[in-house]
């Protein structure tokens, strides 16, 4: 969507050059997805430096001298450590954390007075699978509900803000997957399913084909727009309501295996998320009117039970 929204808007812009924008923008999620694992291992770097800080005071506590190490030595972040794939990737981003130090003061300290690291470090005994929830605790719970963590990656890169969810929840699953038996050398999952795991290549079978339907189809979806808004001016209509319409149209018409409702619900929850409080409105009751126009016209080439519903 937004990299339509660019393309519409520029005069004369070039579909390949349009195309490289989109590819590079979805493998920017790929960068931010790095940059959230290595923020978990520096939140575990700044205890271990916590702790070593208060042995070295002159008079030292006894906690201090004998500190709970439970969480510097978690299993799964010693593995993410150690994983050959990720300090590649760490370094290619040349990823620095030291100018961010308060912040990660201020998520580990909200780590730390948490009932349920309370709870993990003060267990007799835990599992691999307790050392994988408190990383996803950490995660959820502490440094995406910290604003100062977040609003580093709305600096690093305008898109960021909308694509840390997507990369957030990728960690998430790379953390839920990971098994205790994996070593350095296990590598860490892509961005895009390869065809080996769902038979298609997303990127070019969906995505860039979804985008270059959406473009070529164009000026006849603006016209069906036009005929079917009733009593809506088109030029007053919300720009980003136009092209999600005109991306379902594409949807419905050139994607023989996605359910007619599916397109339906996905723009119209697109929509409440980026566009104005009437567009749910408008999209769902054009959408309404296209598909039984297409259904009376036979253009609803879908394929397998209940697509057309």
């Amino acid at each position: 969507m937004q990299a339509l929204y660019a393309h519409f808007q520029s005069e004369g812009a070039d579909l390949n050059q349009s195309e490289k924008g989109l590819t590079a923008s979805i493998n920017s999620i790929y960068d931010l997805y790095i940059y959230l694992l290595s923020a978990l291992l520096e939140v575990s770097d700044f205890a271990r430096n916590r702790i070593e800080e208060g042995r070295q005071k002159f008079l030292p506590t006894s906690e201090e001298i004998n500190p709970n190490t439970r969480f510097i030595e978690n299993t799964f972040l010693q593995q993410l450590d150690a994983n050959r794939d990720l300090r590649k990737h760490i370094n290619r981003l040349k990823i620095n954390w030291s100018d961010d130090q308060e912040i990660f003061r201020k998520v580990f300290t909200s780590l730390r007075e948490s009932e349920v690291y309370i709870g993990y470090m003060s267990a007799p005994v835990v599992s691999y699978r307790d050392h994988k929830e408190i990383v996803l605790y950490l995660l959820g719970e502490v440094l995406l509900r910290t604003e100062s963590f977040t609003s580093l990656f709305e600096e690093k890169n305008i898109n960021w803000a909308d694509d840390i969810d997507t990369s957030a929840m990728m960690v998430a699953k790379t953390v839920k997957k990971w098994e205790a038996g994996n070593d350095e050398f296990t590598a860490l999952p892509l961005l895009i399913v390869s065809p080996d795991e769902e038979g298609d290549d997303l990127m070019k079978d969906f995505v860039i084909r979804l985008f270059r339907k959406t473009i070529s189809r164009s000026q006849e979806s603006g016209t069906m727009i036009a005929e079917r808004a009733q009593n809506w001016d088109l030029d007053r209509i919300a720009v980003l309501d136009v092209i999600l319409i005109k991306m379902a149209i594409a949807e419905f018409l050139d994607f023989p295996t996605i359910p007619v409702k599916v397109t339906i619900n996905e723009y119209i929850e697109i929509s409440k998320e980026y566009s104005t409080p009437r567009s749910k409105q408008f999209i769902n009751g054009i959408l309404d009117k296209l598909v039984i126009d297409f259904r009376e016209q036979k253009q609803l080439k879908k394929s397998g039970r209940g697509l057309l519903e």
